[in-house]
Formats: structure tokens, sequence, C-alpha cells
């Protein structure tokens, strides 16, 4: 197919340089790429498809800029529901040994279908788990099976608890390996040219977790293939503790002298921020993947958003993974994006319109892509489609763009990406999605009672058993 005209669209935001907005538009997309857009009228352009889009708006796809497919196993695990990061990260540990590569492919489909259906077209996962006989490329088949525009942030774990870090030395790699393999990947698959589908980036895991040497080395070997890098930074007082006892300085001030600031670097969470780790950011033009929800969870406290956006650092949206967030929803992320604002900073800190925009424009720019991001001539053909006749919308279409954050709790209607039709009516194409829910259902029941008898644990620590009421915290 290739072209598709969308047709009757009841209002159109393209989020470009002026925020265009339409009423009763029309939208031609040509191969990958947006061609025209215009108000209707008795002459339309001539395309292959042609989908009434009435009652729906439409607008860019958006970009999740951080998230742990494999976490869709495990979530909502018993022993990690009242947990602070460090005691969360203790069980994650034991239950991501057991993961496997048959495991590893299918929770990608399940967070890529969550994605996907609710309004994500670019995604970012940072990967840091090889055990077993996980392979890095497995996640890039199953994107390139759903048919979402990926990157794989090539992560790493290398120092173990024997030395220092937090992780358990039986899931590290040798720093040589981690280097040797983050290259191969960049080679065989990093798609640097507009339009894009697959890129890899550089992402050692933490701070807590990784050497020195090796933080300096990956972001050395990433500037001479022009990939960006990403890692957690700062999440949570509990890590930023440690920064402090260790090196005697803060994350973002280690970052810094590691080479770990620039336009090409972005940090997860970044919640445990002084004003002077502010400026050092907004100095070096480093970005932050913002995950409301998972630092919600997890009691890590409030990314200082707002007063990141004031110091122009661009800030993106993350979903975070699965096991700290239960959701791979970009929708609701973002609705959770704002109220924290509002919270901290009070109601008028962040707009419907803001928050969106952070989730489009942000992530796009945060991923240092120039193709995403906004509905421009020229630019990928990455658009979606939510349509407002709906029970979330009803009386609240007054401002309907401000209704996706304030009113909408749905999946989408209609996502193209790359110019190729992935959501049609609701309905997911690329997957039997009832197969792979049964499928992924067998994986993570089996991978708990696998963690359970390897550490000889109860297996009513992963697993509900208990009568009501619930014994109190």
């Amino acid at each position: 197919m290739d072209s598709i005209l969308l047709t009757n669209i009841e209002i159109l935001a393209t989020f470009d340089e002026d925020r265009t907005v339409l009423r009763n538009a029309w939208l031609l997309i040509q191969n990958k790429t947006i061609s025209s857009f215009g108000k209707m009228g008795s002459e339309l352009p001539v395309a292959d498809k042609v989908i009434d889009m009435s009652g729906h708006i439409v607008m860019p796809g958006m970009v999740n800029t951080h998230h742990h497919y494999f976490q869709t196993l495990i979530r909502n695990v018993p022993s990690m529901q009242n947990a602070s990061l460090f005691d969360w990260l203790h069980d994650l540990y034991l239950l991501m040994s057991e993961v496997t590569d048959e495991d590893q492919y299918y929770a990608a489909k399940i967070a890529q279908a969550e994605l996907l259906l609710s309004g994500c077209t670019t995604n970012s996962d940072h990967s840091y788990l090889k055990v077993n006989d996980m392979c890095f490329d497995t996640e890039i088949k199953a994107a390139q099976e759903m048919g979402i525009r990926f990157h794989l942030a090539r992560g790493s774990f290398s120092i173990g608890q024997s030395k220092g870090g937090l992780p358990p030395d039986h899931i590290i790699e040798k720093e040589d390996d981690i280097l040797a393999d983050t290259e191969r990947l960049i080679l065989k698959y990093h798609e640097p040219d507009d339009f894009g589908m697959v890129r890899i980036d550089n992402a050692p895991c933490s701070p807590f977790s990784i050497s020195p040497e090796l933080m300096i080395n990956s972001i050395e070997l990433a500037r001479k293939h022009n990939i960006g890098n990403h890692t957690h930074l700062a999440e949570s007082p509990d890590d930023e503790k440690y920064m402090h006892e260790v090196y005697g300085k803060s994350s973002v001030e280690m970052a810094k002298e590691w080479g770990w600031v620039g336009d090409d670097v972005w940090y997860a969470h970044a919640v445990q921020l002084s004003d002077s780790d502010i400026d050092i950011m907004s100095e070096t033009h480093t970005c932050v993947a913002h995950c409301p929800n998972s630092n919600l969870f997890l009691s890590s406290g409030i990314c200082r958003v707002t007063d990141l956006l004031k110091k122009n650092v661009t800030v993106g949206i993350g979903v975070d993974g699965s096991a700290s967030n239960n959701s791979s929803n970009m929708l609701d992320e973002v609705r959770s994006a704002m109220l924290l604002q509002r919270v901290k900073y009070g109601a008028k800190a962040m707009s419907p319109t803001q928050a969106l925009e952070m989730a489009t424009l942000g992530g796009a720019k945060l991923l240092r892509r120039r193709d995403i991001g906004s509905i421009v001539p020229g630019k990928a053909a990455d658009v979606i489609g939510i349509r407002t006749r709906t029970l979330p919308f009803a009386g609240g279409l007054h401002d309907p763009i401000a209704a996706l954050v304030m009113c909408a709790s749905g999946e989408v209607d209609l996502s193209i990406i790359n110019g190729k039709l992935i959501i049609e009516n609701g309905v997911l194409l690329s997957v039997d999605l009832d197969a792979l829910i049964a499928k992924q259902n067998e994986l993570g029941e089996k991978l708990v009672a696998r963690t359970a008898k390897r550490y000889q644990a109860p297996l009513d620590k992963f697993i509900w058993r208990r009568a009501f009421p619930y014994e109190e915290l």
C-alpha cells in the first residue's frame, strides 16, 4: 500500500512549529512520509486506501523513552508491591536471573502491544539483561514483527555484589564482552538515516552496577559510532546516597566527570536533583526520561520537570518497566506526568498540551530524531487516531486535545507507523492478541516457579496466597 488518505478528521493536531490544529481535516500519507494535509473540501487527493476518521482526533505517535520489556512477565509480584527501589531490586534480581530468550520474546511483544494500543509509535527499551540463553537480537526481531519503531538501548551489569555493586554476581557480564556485543549490534542493526526503524543506543544500567571504566569506555565507543547514551541516574534517595558514599559527589557530578553529559545522553528518572545538577544538565544539553508512575510506585520522589523545562532541558516520557509500573500505557503516563507537576508546583505548572508535547516533540528530540514527533510534510508517517465518541470523552469535548490527557483511558483506534497500518478500528493487526496473552501468562507462571525453586523460597513470596483480611503493613 503506497498511500493512505485520512478523511473527515474531527481534530488534526500536528504539533508542528506553529502548533497547527485543523477541524474537519484530511491527511495524505505516501510511502513512509507525511505528504500533505488540509481542510475538507470538494477535491481530495487520490490514495490507495481511504479511512474515514469522523469523530477522531489525529496526532503524531508518541515516543516512549524508557522501558524494560522483560518486566511484563513479573508485574504485580506480591513481594515487590510495597518496596522502595533497593528493596524492590533485591527480588527483581532473583526473578530476572531466570528469564530465558523465549520469555524475552513474548514479554517484548506484550510490552509493544500495550504501547501501540496506547498511542506509542517509537519505543526505547533499556535492555540490560544477559542471562541464560538470552540474546539482544530477540527484542529487535519482536519489534520488527510488531511494526513499532524501535531503539534498543543495549544495557549491562558489570559490577556484582562481591565488588561492591548491587546486582548478584551471577547476572553480570565481562566488560570486554559488553563493549564487543554493543559494537556488533551497532554494525548489524543500527539505521542512522531518517526513517530508520531500528537504532542501537549505549546504556549501562546504573552507576551502582557498572564500573567507572565501563561508563567511560562505553560512551567513547558510542561517540565513535554517533549513537545515543542512556542510564539510570538519581532515581531515588537510595542510589543518590550510594553515589555520595562511594564517590563523594552527586550522580550528575559523577556523570559529568565520566563524560556522561551532552545532547546524546539521557538519564532515566533524574528525580534526586539539586539546583547545581540541573544547571549542569542545562549547560550540557543533557536530557531526561521522566517516568512518573514508576517514581510514584517506588516512592522515589517527584522529578523536577518544571524546573528542568525552565532551564531548557529536554524531557521525554517513559513508562519504565512493568515491575515498577505494572502497565505500559503511554496516555496514562502523560496524565501522571502532568498531575505530578501540579502536586509539586501548583495547578498552573503543566497543561495537558505541554504534557503531550513531552511525549511527542520531547521524546523525538531526546532520541535525536528529526523525522518523528510532529505531523509535518516530509516527516515519517507515524500517526495515531483516537475515537472521541466513547464513554471517557462524554461531556469532555469542550477541549478535545486536552481531553486526551484529562479524560481518555481507552485505547487508540488507529496507528500508522512508517506509512504502514498497524492498528485499524482498534485492532492490532500484527499479532493474535489473545494467543499472545495466554502464552505470556503461562511463561510468567513458570518463571516464578523456577525462581522459587532455585532460591528455595516459598512460592507465596511471589504468588498471592493470603487470606483476607491482609495483615497490617
